[in-house]
């Protein structure tokens, strides 16, 4: 079993992917890039801060709050913030911020979630 946070859009949670059910949903299911894990359980999912992106100061805090609670293995960056950021709508660098995740928790980090 993996333990998975997923980064998500503010700008787009809520008003086009109504409470990540997708995510959540491809998740429980094993689809999308969730499909190589035997079981995959979601402990957090981490709005980015809004526009310009938040993403770093929020997984420090992220990580403070859950520290002796819980942890987790793997970071999925949302098909939220992907299309955010192909469409032009979003100034976050994937890549940049791919790196930062990956240096801040020492974790996998995989972008896209959901097959739809």
């Amino acid at each position: 079993m993996v333990k998975a946070l997923i980064i998500c859009c503010e700008n787009i949670r809520d008003k086009v992917c109504i409470g990540c059910e997708r995510c959540l949903t491809a998740a429980r299911e094993r689809l999308g890039n969730f499909e190589k894990f035997d079981k995959v359980d979601v402990v957090g999912i981490l709005g980015c801060g809004v526009c310009p992106g938040f993403v770093i100061p929020r997984l420090k805090l992220y990580k403070k709050w859950i520290e002796g609670f819980d942890d987790f293995d793997v970071v999925f960056i949302g098909n939220c913030v992907k299309w955010s950021i192909s469409s032009g709508q979003c100034p976050m660098e994937l890549d940049n911020l791919v790196e930062a995740i990956k240096n801040l928790t020492g974790k996998e980090v995989i972008v896209g979630t959901h097959p739809w």
